[in-house]
């Protein structure tokens, strides 16, 4: 398998990039092309991993502060060269940890939508008490829905849900207001009927704390709602952390001890909140297997990220949308 890595796209260079490829490649068995200043990511690399090892020379990164659209006329951008290699045929998956706006333009416009997909989604994964994620999308994408568009991420959502958490019956859920059948706007009005004739899994509508329960393994709603739904959690988790840490040190010896005695559960709280987890988030409905990655991916991050971008491919994701778009 042959998989282009935006090297220089994150917000820390190209260094903890590299170092998660190199990770990557001690575990699995793949060939990374990897896309930018070979002058500066060449150091990086061990010799013993070389023979592992594609450059593709590129000095222009799109920034973060820039518009999207600044990447459609940059062809010598990391990202351009990285979106070009798929679509040429000549690498299997993309991951980039950089401007995530340009990500998502390039990949939709360089390789096209799967026919009958209206619209890409990206999908991201939540923690749950049930110590398994639950799948959001869309967390980004598409700022304004049609109900079709919402129907299409049910759709999406379950054939990637299936894989990820190996569920054969996965259960979809409509983010809205409330749970009641008449709650909601009128775009999630309509979407509720779809959902409910299509999919015989449909749980109906669900709030906002049902997706940390984890008795709904897909939650479905629009780009700009998800975004906030996943930054929100993003800042809870991070927030929570840091209290815990005050507290502790604020506290007396006796409490200082209990929290010593408490670290493995502290620890074990980290993993379950951290992306770094999970690596990255899938742009599902484009011709070809697009990773988005967190700008601050450390390189677990970007390690978790290639390995996803190779389950996706090995479990042949873009076909069986096209054969579930068939049956529903």
């Amino acid at each position: 398998m042959k998989i282009a890595i935006d090297a220089m796209g994150g917000d820390f260079g190209p260094e903890p990039i590299i170092e998660g490829v190199v990770k990557a490649l001690k575990k699995k068995d793949f060939i990374a092309f990897l896309v930018g200043d070979e002058k500066k990511i060449r150091p990086l690399l061990p010799k013993n991993i070389l023979n592992k090892v594609r450059f593709i020379n590129s000095e222009d990164v799109i920034k973060m502060e820039e518009s999207a659209t600044e990447a459609l006329k940059r062809k010598e951008s990391t990202i351009y060269k990285s979106i070009e290699l798929l679509r040429e045929g000549k690498v299997d998956a993309v991951v980039s940890a950089g401007h995530s706006g340009a990500t998502m333009s390039l990949a939709t416009l360089r390789l096209g939508r799967i026919k009958g997909i209206k619209r890409p989604a990206i999908v991201t994964f939540m923690p749950t008490i049930k110590k398994e994620y639950s799948l959001v999308l869309d967390v980004g994408a598409n700022v304004d829905c049609e109900p079709i568009n919402l129907y299409q991420f049910g759709l999406m959502g379950e054939v990637y849900a299936k894989i990820i958490l190996n569920k054969n019956n996965v259960t979809i859920g409509l983010l809205s207001n409330g749970e009641e059948e008449s709650k909601g706007n009128a775009i999630t009005k309509e979407t509720f009927k779809l959902l409910k004739e299509n999919f015989p899994n449909f749980v109906g509508n669900v709030e906002g704390g049902d997706i940390f329960k984890g008795d709904v393994n897909v939650i479905i709603t629009d780009g700009f709602i998800g975004n906030i739904v996943l930054k929100t959690s993003e800042g809870v988790a991070d927030t929570i952390g840091k209290l815990i840490k005050n507290e502790i040190k604020s506290s007396g010896l006796l409490q200082k001890i209990g929290a010593l005695l408490l670290r493995p559960v502290f620890k074990g709280l980290k993993k379950v909140t951290d992306y770094a987890e999970y690596g990255g988030a899938p742009l599902l409905g484009v011709n070809g297997c697009v990773i988005i990655a967190h700008g601050k991916s450390n390189s677990k991050a970007i390690k978790n990220a290639i390995f996803q971008a190779i389950k996706y491919v090995e479990n042949d994701v873009n076909n069986k949308i096209k054969e579930s778009l068939k049956v529903h």
